[in-house]
This record gives structure tokens, C-alpha cells and sequence, in this order.
């Protein structure tokens, strides 16, 4: 380690740290990397991938039909009539390739499940996986996004909604969906700068560091979750939430990193304060729900109150598809806090949006989303591209249209395997805990010192050792990066390890290389013990 001073970047976020870390690990050449500190799963689904590939081929060939009597290369749009004929000819004469098979259930499940137009289903998709069009509606397109909200409401536990009591927007990732909101709440005058906003904690750092830009300027209130109460939020602190100078409440459930679903009981909770306060925001970023056992959203629970955020990324392996949406429901606070804004701001608001609609005043916040993500005055060019909703429909049909759920139990097995693989090595009990969803787990320094070598030794590690330097260490002697804690708001000393992007034997060997460091630690403080008692 030399004289470094490796305390000097314990206030980067950690994903800029993670970059210094991977420097130091991959310093020796005698051994390999284990990068245990972005959450990009290695496991992805492959078969809606195949049927896109599939139907990119047959769309191809629709598209060469139209202008056939041109030179090669050349095609034009897919010609509506006959089509769902030639399809059926294309599934036929291709049914020994996965991708075909199911593109072939899946216009029979949208047709026979969904009651959809099959027509009109198949023809947004082969118009779409060309991208010959530009996105219309630019939120998302009419059929895409009915089946999008059959995913949704099913897959975040929302089960007295119907269909048509919400509204989507097709967004390039959970990223984009919350830069978009921050946006427009503040353009639409529901926050400003100075505002109080409370966060679920520990939480995804950029969630702690946007509101602090200059371009917010919000107050900070942390709602902590306890790790005595397997990180699930004290009612005391949820509670603050009834003070109504707090304008929204964002989260992440399950939570990152912590990595555990809200339980029934916080629900009931927030469910309760939102009564009291039926003006409170909640901005939720779902994108681990489905990984956790029977997930219900706060949209299921709070749908008026609550702004839902949805990624593919993870789930289906799709971090670089980009795929993510917003959900509102119709009956939102956002849209009747826009009725009850001063003259003067609605006066402004109007202007904003007058190139839109000839009654700016009942454009609907999720329709001013769209236009803000555009600079409004580029409104007409807004959407997600064509082929990403089509590859995002592909994914919702393969999880809808499989009965056994076959595909979640594996990812869960896998991610959960892992899991007892570290834990195993470290020589600790894997946590047990029903609401655990196991994508990334925190190896909490004190506690694993205590377990390992008894309280005294604990002690001393708490005294003697910088958490931000022991990582470094960790990095620089075995190769094995992990994040910190404390970048998360995590209130103490431990260290985030991503429980998706390494295979089964490399998570034992980060465990075993924990446990090797934390032997080699308690040697130094035998000894440091033994010097004191000399003297």
C-alpha cells in the first residue's frame, strides 16, 4: 500500500470510486479481478432476444415486398393487407428456431389472452423493429403499451386497477424516467428550490446527489431504514413523512443496497400517512420487484400518490437496451396539484406548453413529461425508439406468457446461490430474511469482525480501521472490489457487494479472500495486543 493516503476519495460517489479500485485490483498480474461493484447482471433472457432477431429478419424482408422492383437494398413501409398470412407462412417454415416459436405463441396470446387485435399488434411490431416511423403516440405506442401495463400491474402486485386507470411512458432506462421527473416537477412548479424532499435510506447514491445540484437545491430529510430490523423503516421514522413542510418521499424498493422489499407492515404504514397526507409525493424506483417473492409496489398500495419507476435492465438482463417506464395513474396528485398552482404560474405553464394544445391548462403531468424531455418546443420528435418498445413488449410477453414462471425462479436461484456462496466462505451465516431479494448484500465490517473474532477484536477494528482504506486494501491484496457503504448512506461501516455480475465460484472466492484479510487483520491486532501488554 505504500504511503498512499487513500482517505482522500472517501468523498467520492461510489461509482467514481469504483473506477480507482478497479485501477488497484487489476495492479497485480499473478492474479484475477473480481469486480463485485456494479450491479450489471452476467444472466440475461434469451429467447424474447431470438424472436426479436426473428422478426427483425421477416420485418426486413415485408419492408424489400414494398419495393421489390428496385435494386437490392431498397425497401419500403410493410404493407398492412395479407400480412398476418405471411407471418403465419414465416412461422411455419421456420418452427425449429426458438425466437419463431414464440413470436408465433405470442401474437396467439395477445390475440386469445389479451383480446388485442392481432393485426394491429403484429403490424406496431414489424413497423417498429424496422424504426422506419417515428414513435406515435410519442409516449408510447397504443398497443405496446397496453401490453406493457399487463406487465406492470401484475408483476408490481397491483391487482385493483384496471388498465385503463393508468398511463405509460416508454423511457430509455430508470435513469432517464428519474432526470425526466425531477425535470418537470420542477418546471410544473410543484418543487422549487429550498423545498424538503425525504429520501429512503440507505438508497442508490444518485438519488442523495440530485437533489443537491443547483439545479434543485432541495433540503434533504433521510427516512433511515434500521439494520436491527432487517432494514425495513422504523415506524418513527416513516412517521416523519406527516410533516407537512416534506413535499415528496423518493425511495427505492426493494432497496439498493440493502436489497430487501418494503414489508406489509411499512406499507399499511405509508398507507396510513398518505390519509393524513393525500398531498404527499412518492416517487418509487421498482426495478428489483421483480426479484423479490409475492412484490407489492406503493402503487398498489398508494396509486394517486405514488409515480412509479420500472427498469428492464436488471431483470432481464438489458442494462444496454435502455428500457425503463414511468406509470401514473389517472386520479394523480400531480395533475390536481397543477390545478391548484397560483394564477401567475398557470398563466406561465400555458405559455409553456401552448404549442402542444389549444387547453395547455389540461395537459396531464405525465403528457408534460414527455414535452419537457424534449425541450417542448421538440415535443414532435419525443418517444423511446420504435425497435427498444418493441424489444420491451418481447421481454413483458415472455415473463406473461410464462405460466410456471420458470424464468424468475432461476434468476432468483442464481442470485441467491451466490449469496450463500460469499457468506459461506466469509464463515458467516447467510442472513435469513423473507423480504431479502439478494441482488447485491452489505457486509457489515462490525459485525462480521464480531462473529469472526469476538467483540474485542471488533472493537479494535472500529478504532483502528478506515473503512474507505480497508476497501483499498481489500482491492490492492486480493483483487476483489466492492463498494462502500457509507456512499449509500448507509449508516455503518460496510461494504456493497453486487450479487449479479459474477459466476457462483467467484463470489466463494470473494468470501474467501474477506476471510483471509480478516485473519490477517486479527494477526496485526494479536500483535498490536501483545506490544501494549510488553510495555
Amino acid at each position: 500500500m505504500g504511503n498512499v493516503d487513500y482517505t482522500k476519495y472517501s468523498k467520492l460517489s461510489p461509482f467514481e470510486l469504483k473506477d480507482k479500485l478497479i485501477e488497484i485490483a487489476q495492479s497485480k498480474t499473478d492474479r484475477m479481478m473480481l469486480n463485485a461493484g456494479r450491479g450489471n447482471p452476467n444472466f440475461l433472457a434469451t429467447v424474447p432476444r431470438r424472436a426479436f432477431f426473428q422478426l427483425g429478419l421477416f420485418s426486413a424482408t415485408e419492408s424489400e415486398f414494398s419495393f421489390s422492383f428496385m435494386p437490392e437494398g431498397l425497401g419500403g413501409f410493410p404493407r398492412p393487407v395479407a400480412l398476418q398470412n405471411r407471418f403465419d407462412n414465416f412461422i411455419l417454415q421456420n418452427r425449429d428456431k426458438p425466437g419463431v416459436v414464440f413470436l408465433g405463441k405470442a401474437v396467439s396470446y395477445v390475440r386469445d389472452q389479451l383480446g388485442l387485435d392481432p393485426d394491429a399488434f403484429l403490424l406496431e411490431m414489424v413497423e417498429g423493429v424496422l424504426g422506419c416511423n417515428y414513435p406515435v403516440p410519442d409516449r408510447m405506442l397504443r398497443i405496446s403499451e397496453t401490453i406493457i401495463k399487463e406487465y406492470i400491474l401484475r408483476e408490481m402486485g397491483v391487482q385493483s386497477m384496471p388498465k385503463d386507470g393508468l398511463d405509460l411512458f416508454a423511457v430509455e432506462g430508470g435513469t432517464a424516467a428519474m432526470a425526466y421527473i425531477f425535470n418537470s416537477l420542477k418546471e410544473n412548479k410543484i418543487i422549487a428550490n429550498g423545498d424538503r424532499i425525504a429520501i429512503g435510506a440507505p438508497i442508490f447514491t444518485p438519488y442523495l446527489e440530485i437533489p443537491k445540484l443547483n439545479d434543485y437545491q432541495l433540503e434533504e430529510v433521510l427516512i433511515q431504514a434500521d439494520p436491527n430490523l432487517d432494514w425495513q423503516y422504523p415506524e418513527s421514522e416513516l412517521r416523519k413523512l406527516e410533516d407537512p413542510s416534506i413535499k415528496a418521499f423518493f425511495l427505492v424498493n426493494p432497496s439498493n443496497p440493502p436489497s430487501v422489499k418494503m414489508s406489509d407492515e411499512g406499507l399499511a404504514i405509508l398507507a396510513d400517512i398518505v390519509k393524513k397526507r393525500p398531498d404527499l409525493i412518492i416517487l418509487t424506483d421498482d426495478v428489483y420487484g421483480t426479484f423479490a417473492d409475492n412484490f407489492k409496489s406503493l402503487f398498489a398500495i398508494c396509486p394517486d400518490n405514488t409515480i412509479l419507476v420500472y427498469s428492464f435492465s436488471k431483470y432481464f438482463g438489458a442494462t444496454g437496451w435502455r428500457l425503463g417506464i414511468i406509470a401514473l395513474s389517472n386520479n394523480n396528485v400531480l395533475d390536481k396539484k397543477l390545478t391548484e398552482l397560483p394564477n401567475k404560474d398557470k398563466k406561465e405553464l400555458e405559455e409553456r406548453y401552448s404549442s402542444l394544445t389549444t387547453d395547455p391548462a389540461s395537459l396531464k403531468f405525465i403528457d408534460r413529461i414527455v414535452a419537457d424531455s424534449r425541450n417542448v418546443a421538440l415535443n414532435h420528435t419525443a418517444g423511446l425508439s420504435t425497435p427498444q418498445q418493441v424489444q420491451m413488449v418481447l421481454f413483458a410477453l415472455f415473463n406473461l406468457m410464462d405460466s410456471r414462471q420458470s424464468y424468475k425462479e432461476a434468476v432468483k436461484s442464481v442470485v441467491r446461490e451466490r449469496d450463500a456462496a460469499l457468506y459461506r466462505q466469509l464463515g458467516v451465516d447467510v442472513p435469513q430474511d423473507p423480504n431479502a431479494v439478494d441482488y447485491y448484500t452489505l457486509v457489515n465490517l462490525e459485525t462480521t469482525s464480531r462473529i469472526l473474532y469476538g467483540d474485542e477484536f471488533a472493537d479494535w477494528v472500529m478504532k483502528n480501521k478506515n473503512p474507505t482504506e480497508l476497501l483499498f486494501r481489500v482491492a490492492e491484496e486480493t483483487g476483489v472490489v466492492l463498494l462502500p457503504g457509507s456512499g449509500f448512506a448507509v449508516q455503518h461501516p460496510s461494504a456493497r457487494a453486487s450479487l449479479a455480475n459474477l459466476n457462483e465460484f467467484e463470489y466463494a472466492a470473494i468470501g474467501d479472500s474477506l476471510r483471509r484479510f480478516a485473519e490477517d487483520a486479527h494477526k496485526e491486532y494479536l500483535a498490536a495486543k501483545k506490544s501494549k501488554s510488553k510495555k
